[in-house]
This record gives structure tokens, C-alpha cells and sequence, in this order.
């Protein structure tokens, strides 16, 4: 199998992964995992820390090993590695480059052109240890839905520390928050000298912990507030631990009044953050926020594109189609689809045909209904979010500040359930399965000249869950 082949089984492995998990634990363990090597018949996958390593080894070792076991037709080591530094490995050959040039200037004279050329050429900085290469301002495709802050991502990695500060970044899963907050990372530690310190809000409390624990708090200290830039991934993990709470806010104090750059994100806006101390929350709110939403379905077809186009894989328009239309929640879901659908071109030796999308894609679709919610659920959520009663939604009042959210409501309860159509429109007061599919098309159509639904029904859909999880 070829070098690309071992890559599409790890994705394959990753997408079964976070089917089988959910969201918030694969991206705990899984979102930094990258794809090492393959030779037939061992897997190397590599992972940012010893720490991190040992404890996906722990709780999800076998897991993988099934899965690898299940997709390949057969048994596949599977190696978990700390890979060196990329930074060192592009230094050292930066530094040959160099040694290399120095020679052929001493063997023949340069014209002013080549030497101008020559010095355009000279090495950048090493890639930074703790982001992403490939999130980039160029690898992120910017659209209606988040426009706004991609410019201020620009403007800011262009001049931090100034008017933007601090940049508070939120949105659902999924939608870029992390590929954004880097881009600016990467484009600063590659085109100045300026010190990014990027950390997530899992590893920044381990470290505390383990700095208060040994008593070398000092360092921890200076790691955070002697660099140019601070970025934490996730802050909403800081709920209801005041001890780090303390800390932060005391950070955040530090970095700001030493006009450094601060990037923060979290899944919610900081008014919408429970369990937090109010002086942090009211340094949430003093600089730029930024709310990222679900791409439209333009933005999802470009999206697609533009990815297929990296990778360096024909995907034929239908099934582009296919995909946008059937997957809208997140960004991350979206690349998750296409990732297995090219796994399974791949690994069969086939053509990415529409059938072959929807048969790939069976499973994973079906994921996406929620068998733990209920239409009352919906219906109080929704019924609260526009000031009217459940008993409204269910009744046969036609004003249109009812009727709007009663057709929400159902279209929601049609995205997030199971419930048949027939189901649904028994709990909006008896009405018959048609007048559930008219309200469903009518959401749709209006996503069209509405564009701010997008956010509302996601806003909807977040405190859906949060109601759920409390029952």
C-alpha cells in the first residue's frame, strides 16, 4: 500500500474514532494526532507530548487496533511516537542550504540580480513545535459566514498588540476557531521575530497543577508572560477551577500591560460562560469578539473544493454536492466526509462516484440524529428563545410570530431527532406529516435571504444539548 494509502487508514481510523466518541473527547485526544508512516505492516502516528501519547496508549490503544483491523482486512501494528521538532529538522536543512550557497559564491561571482535573488531565498524560521503547518491564512477559506474575522486574524498578525487585544474567538465545533487562532501563530513566528506561545487549555492546567505541586511556580509564570504572543485553545475548559482561574487572570493582566498579543478561544461567547469568575469574564469582553458560524452551502461547496484541490484528488461535482447539502453543522464534519470518501477510493482502488459517497457515508450520517433528545426538549428551548408559550407552538394561532418559530422548531426536531415526520406533527397538536415537510422547505429556503439563521438555529441547537445534558 502507498504512502498516501497509509494516510487515508489513519483518517479512516479517525473518522470511526470520533463517530464512536463524540466530539468533545476525540477532540481532547485526537485533534493534534498526525499521521507519521506506513511500510505494510506498522502504522506510525505521533502526538505532541510524552503525556498525551501515554494516555491515548491507556484508554484508546485497542480501540485503534480494531478499527485498523477492521478497515485494512488485517492485523496492522500501530506505533505512537513524540515526533522530533520540525523547527530542528528545517534548521539543519537550512542550514546546509546555506553552506551550500557560500561555496557557489566562492567558486563564481554573483550579478546584482542573483544576489538579490539569492537573498530572497534566505531560510525562515523553523516551523514552531506546538502549531499546525498546515493551518495557514492561505489553507483557510473565508466566506460570508466568517469573513469578519478573518480579516481581524490578518490585521492583528500584522500588527499585535494594538487595536485588537484581546481576540476573543468562538463558535461551535468544528467551524475553524483553532485553524484561525494558529494561522496567526504560524504567519507571525514565519515572517518576524516575535515569541508565539501557543498552549491548550488542557495542557496549561496540567501544567499549573504540576508547577503548584512542585512548587515551581516562577517558571510557569515566565512561560506565559515573556512572550509576544499568547494563544489558549478552549478556555472554556477553565470553568469552575478558580485556582487556574487565578492564574489566568493574573496572566492576562501581565501579557495585556505589556501590550503583547492575547488569542483566546472558546465554544461560546464569555456571556454565555458559566462557572467563571466575573473580573475574568469582563477581560473576555474588553477587546475584539468574534463569532465564527456554519458555512453556507456555497462556503461548503468551496470548502470541499479547495480541500480535494490540496490533496490532490479529483471529486466529481455531484458528489461535492452530495456532501455540502447532507452535512451543514461544522467545517471539521464536513473534511471529515471527504477524508472518507477518498479513504475508500483509495484503499479499493476505485472512482468517487455519488453511490459510492452515499454508501460510505451511511453510518456517519446517521450519527448526526441525536436518539437522546426529545421534540419537548426543542419545543421549550425554542418557545423560550422567542417569548412564546409551548402551548402556542402546539396551537393553531397563524401569527406570524408564532408560525415562524413553530416552523423552526420542527425543522429542528427534523435535524437533531429521529422522530418521523408523522411523529413530529403529533406533538405539534395532531398536524399531519406534510405541514412538518412544509415548514421544514420553508427554514430551507429562507437560509437563502436570511443570513443570520445560520447562527440562530446553531445558537438553538447548542442550548438544546446543554438542556439535554441536564435531564
Amino acid at each position: 500500500m502507498a504512502e498516501s494509502g497509509g494516510e487515508s487508514l489513519w483518517n479512516a481510523v479517525l473518522d470511526k474514532l470520533k463517530a464512536e466518541l463524540g466530539d468533545s473527547e476525540f477532540n481532547e485526544w485526537f485533534s493534534a494526532a498526525e499521521y507519521l508512516a506506513f511500510d505494510e505492516k506498522k502504522l506510525s502516528a505521533g502526538f505532541p507530548s510524552a503525556f498525551h501519547r501515554e494516555r491515548v496508549k491507556k484508554k484508546y490503544l485497542s480501540s485503534i487496533a480494531a478499527k485498523l483491523r477492521e478497515i485494512s482486512g488485517r492485523e496492522i501494528s500501530l506505533e505512537l511516537e513524540v515526533p522530533a521538532k520540525k523547527g530542528a529538522k528545517k534548521a539543519e536543512q537550512a542550514s546546509n542550504e546555506t553552506e551550500q550557497a557560500d561555496s557557489s559564491r566562492e567558486a563564481a561571482p554573483r550579478t546584482e540580480q542573483a544576489a538579490l535573488k539569492e537573498e530572497s531565498a534566505a531560510p525562515k524560521r523553523g516551523q514552531h513545535p506546538h502549531l499546525r503547518d498546515d493551518y495557514t491564512f492561505e489553507r483557510y477559506v473565508s466566506g460570508e459566514n466568517n469573513n469578519f474575522a478573518f480579516n481581524a486574524a490578518k490585521a492583528i498578525s500584522k500588527n499585535p498588540g494594538t487595536n485588537y487585544n484581546p481576540f476573543f474567538i468562538y463558535g461551535g465545533v468544528g467551524l475553524g476557531k483553532t485553524h484561525l487562532m494558529q494561522a496567526i501563530g504560524n504567519f507571525l513566528h514565519e515572517n518576524s521575530d516575535k515569541k508565539v506561545t501557543y498552549i491548550t487549555s488542557e495542557d496549561f492546567l496540567n501544567e499549573y497543577v504540576e508547577a503548584v505541586r512542585e512548587n515551581k511556580t516562577s517558571p510557569f509564570k515566565n512561560k506565559f508572560r515573556r512572550g509576544d504572543v499568547l494563544m489558549i485553545d478552549d478556555v472554556q475548559f477553565f470553568a469552575d477551577k478558580p485556582g487556574v482561574q487565578e492564574e489566568l487572570f493574573h496572566t492576562f493582566n501581565a501579557v495585556l500591560q505589556a501590550k503583547k498579543q492575547i488569542v483566546f478561544t472558546c465554544d461560546r461567547p464569555p456571556s454565555d460562560l458559566k462557572k467563571f469568575e466575573s473580573r475574568l469574564l469582563s477581560r473576555f469582553d474588553q477587546g475584539l469578539k468574534v463569532d465564527l458560524l456554519p458555512p453556507r452551502y456555497e462556503m461548503r461547496m468551496a470548502i470541499l473544493r479547495a480541500t480535494a484541490k490540496i490533496r490532490g484528488v479529483e471529486i466529481s461535482d455531484d458528489v461535492i454536492d452530495f456532501i455540502s447539502k447532507k452535512i451543514s453543522s461544522n467545517v471539521r464534519d464536513l473534511l471529515g466526509a471527504l477524508k472518507t470518501v477518498i479513504a475508500y477510493t483509495e484503499l479499493m482502488g476505485k472512482k468517487a462516484t455519488l453511490e459510492i459517497a452515499q454508501k460510505t457515508l451511511k453510518d456517519a450520517l446517521s450519527t448526526t440524529k441525536q436518539t437522546n433528545l426529545s421534540i419537548d426538549t426543542i419545543q421549550k428551548v425554542v418557545s423560550t428563545h422567542f417569548s412564546v408559550s409551548v402551548n402556542d407552538l402546539k396551537g393553531k394561532k397563524r401569527n406570524q410570530n408564532i408560525v415562524y418559530p413553530r416552523q423552526l422548531a420542527m425543522y429542528i426536531c427534523r435535524e437533531m431527532t429521529e422522530y418521523s415526520s408523522t411523529e413530529i406533527g403529533e406533538a405539534f397538536g395532531g398536524r399531519d406529516h406534510a405541514t412538518v415537510l412544509y415548514s421544514f422547505e420553508k427554514i430551507r429556503a429562507r437560509f437563502v435571504t436570511d443570513a443570520t439563521l445560520d447562527s440562530t438555529i446553531e445558537n438553538l441547537k447548542r442550548q438544546v444539548k446543554d438542556m439535554a445534558a441536564k435531564l
